[in-house]
């Protein structure tokens, strides 16, 4: 096996070299450069042999997607269909980027017939992580029923599994690779095990939906790939770090800050940690941003919720000379500049004379530090002190503690929860939070079991396990006797009401009152982290002008939706719409209550009136004739899903340019103008936009920018 400082000596360009945005030449959004980019000409005799394999290969899957009943056949179909799904969209799309790819086109053909046949036999398609290789699996999406790739690769030479039954593992998210679709990202991960892991050590290597940071439909592309590994391989799941560099590196940044309690470690290299100073420094872009924009811009901008990595060790990387420093850099200062008792000094480990690439010497540190942060990491005892912030309730938890509502979103909630010197009680401390629990598993309950017991068998009635106190408002208000939950977890769930805080009654009958909550607290592009489907028009709208800007945002959507985010749009009509669609999708509804049915029946419970010649939010009023609104709202028709207007991912062709553009660009609503045509940066003149409040209301009127 090769020694961990040979391996490094080995990295491939790949990994220590990304390509990049091309800087001020893309800040024309006037003229934008396509992305993914053109491609090279394919001969017609290499196209059609390729076309030919492709057919060979398609009709074994499809013979495998008959055998229903052949459960094992069906979980691991995704590990064949990746190759003709990766080699399908080159021929279609133009994405042969370099004559190596018609060659690397024909490997993953013959392997996916290798697997198709391996499978037809029951065999498992892919090699088993017993020594060091590089690999690829397959997982069907939740998002969109899309097959989406990832690789793997193991440096297991030499471990007993006897004595090692669970490995640790590293994400580790790619940089930026413009033409990096699935073909090349399939070839690249088949046949590099660069970076190769720490021996012992499994890395996971997410596609995460091409090329967006990991973000929003890439996010959750990360988390399945990680959750479909660790179901897949022996791998302890308080054991895995989160890793990346330059695109990647970013994606590290955020998936640590907004995911505190899924990692032992975290490790970013170079990237970007927000969005408005990183485009001045790298982008040499001057952002002048609507009000809602700049608010969204705190759903992934890393310095704001710089107490999260209190919980999570990190070791950041930079070289000395790399315009990408400004990440850590930024984060570093965010670290220090907190509250005098909070600030902590963020480990930012620097090569000197450095450019963009992951140096060799400066790896091996990094590799020694994970190591020991593994050797040291407590396996079940509960951290003692929770400080946690989040400015939306997409992200409400952390160890022990979730929030569940919130004062106002888009300004930070922090919580504070630390257990006493004696850990007889808990003291939290919370701001911009309005509702919040604790809880603890059985094998958590951070107290000493056997004197709890003894005490609750002498006398029940005055037993009394916590006092926990909430300090706001410079007052402290303690609740106890909370005893022990029947499967011995315990428990408690807190809420302001006006300026008292209560024990909420865990038999309390669920509320029908329509607040924000996890999961349904918006923007628009959160309907596309989760299973969505398209309702398109049936008939002729109200006007032709809405029509026309209507069915061209469609085509748009669906389009795009497949160039950026690698998948398939469902789409169906009001008239086909079943139940069960109801049930499980978040609807994206377009046209107007007369070309669509679905939006006239659900139109009288959204906070928008739509008639012939105007329509209405809250008191913002506009023509109909050539206005149209875009919205997300809990489903009228189903409360625990959106209903959305009008829209998809709200960033376009401009922000492709520089992954930093990268995050929502419309609030919860907001009216279009279309006496101004869409271009590379909005659908239309923003006429009016802004965020419902936390009862999905309509806000006061406010001025688009502040």
């Amino acid at each position: 096996m090769r020694s961990l400082k040979a391996a490094i000596l080995f990295l491939v360009a790949a990994y220590s070299q990304s390509v990049l945005a091309d800087g001020p030449a893309d800040n024309v959004a006037t003229a934008v450069r396509p992305i993914p980019p053109p491609g090279i000409t394919v001969e017609a005799e290499d196209r059609e042999s390729l076309q030919s394999e492709l057919k060979q290969l398609k009709s074994k899957i499809a013979d495998l997607q008959k055998q229903k009943k052949r459960l094992a056949v069906q979980k691991y179909l995704p590990d064949v269909e990746i190759f003709s799904i990766a080699v399908e969209r080159a021929l279609q799309e133009d994405g042969f980027f370099d004559a190596k790819d018609v060659i690397r086109a024909r490997d993953l053909l013959k392997e996916g017939v290798r697997r198709a046949d391996a499978l037809e036999k029951e065999e498992r398609p892919f090699q088993d992580m017993n020594r060091s290789l590089a690999d690829v699996r397959g997982f069907r999406s939740k998002i969109d029923g899309s097959v989406q790739p990832y690789g793997v690769v193991s440096n297991l030479d030499g471990v007993n599994p006897t004595t090692q039954p669970k490995l640790r593992a590293d994400v580790w998210c790619r940089g930026r690779s413009e033409k990096g679709l699935e073909l090349q990202f399939l070839a690249t991960r088949m046949t590099s095990s660069e970076p190769l892991p720490a021996p012992g050590v499994i890395m996971i290597h997410p596609f995460g939906r091409y090329c967006n940071a990991n973000k929003l439909a890439g996010e959750v592309d990360t988390l399945e790939a990680l959750e479909h590994a660790l179901q897949e391989y022996s791998i302890d799941p308080k054991r895995v770090a989160i890793r990346g560099f330059s695109m990647g590196g970013a994606a590290a940044w955020h998936l640590a800050v907004h995911y505190p309690d899924k990692w032992f470690a975290a490790n970013p290299g170079a990237g970007f940690a927000e969005t408005p100073e990183f485009l001045k420094v790298f982008q040499s872009e001057e952002v002048k941003p609507y009000r809602f924009e700049k608010a969204l811009w705190q759903m992934y901008d890393c310095p704001i919720w710089a107490r999260n990595l209190r919980m999570l060790p990190t070791v950041a990387y930079s070289g000395a000379i790399d315009k990408q420093k400004q990440a850590a850099d930024i984060m570093a200062a965010a670290c220090w500049n907190l509250p005098e008792r909070e600030r902590f000094e963020l480990t930012h480990i620097v090569a000197p004379n450095v450019a963009h690439k992951f140096d060799p010497t400066a790896r091996i540190e990094v590799e020694k530090r994970l190591a020991a942060l593994d050797a040291t990491r407590k396996q079940n005892d509960a951290p003692e002190k929770i400080t946690f912030t989040t400015t939306t309730l997409k992200y409400n938890s952390a160890h022990w503690v979730t929030i569940h509502a919130l004062e106002e979103h888009w300004k930070p909630a922090t919580i504070k929860a630390q257990f006493s010197a004696n850990k007889d009680f808990i003291r939290v401390t919370a701001s911009n939070v309005k509702d919040f629990s604790i809880h603890f598993p059985a094998d958590q309950v951070p107290l000493n079991l056997s004197d709890i017991y003894v005490e609750k068998l002498n006398d029940v009635d005055s037993f009394e396990m916590f006092k926990l106190s909430i300090k706001g408002n410079a007052r402290e208000y303690f609740f106890a006797s909370v005893p022990l939950r029947s499967d011995r977890s315990w428990g408690v769930r807190i809420r302001r009401d006006g300026d008292t805080w209560e024990q909420v009654s865990p038999i309390e009958p669920a509320s029908d009152l329509l607040v924000k909550k996890h999961g349904l607290q918006g923007p628009i592009d959160d309907a596309f982290m989760g299973p969505f489907l398209f309702v398109k028009p049936s008939a002729e709208g109200r006007h032709a002008e809405v029509d026309r800007w209507v069915d061209s945002e469609f085509t748009r959507a669906v389009r795009e939706w497949h160039r950026q985010m690698r998948g398939e749009v469902t789409v169906t009509t009001s008239e086909e719409l079943k139940p069960e669609d109801i049930a499980k999708y978040n609807l994206i509804l377009w046209g107007d209550p007369k070309s669509n049915p679905t939006i006239a029946k659900v139109l009288d419970q959204l906070p928008l009136k739509w008639e012939t010649d105007q329509l209405m939010i809250g008191k913002h009023k506009f023509d109909a004739r050539n206005h149209a609104p875009v919205m997300i709202y809990p489903n009228p028709l189903n409360r625990d899903r959106y209903v959305v207007i009008n829209s998809s991912f709200t960033y376009r062709e401009y922000d492709y340019l520089n992954n930093a553009r990268q995050v929502p660009k419309l609030p919860d609503w907001a009216v279009i103008d279309l006496s101004e045509p869409p271009n590379a940066r909005w659908p239309g003149k923003i006429a009016a936009a802004d965020f419902f409040g936390e009862a999905w209301e309509v806000k006061p009127a406010s001025s688009l920018y502040e």
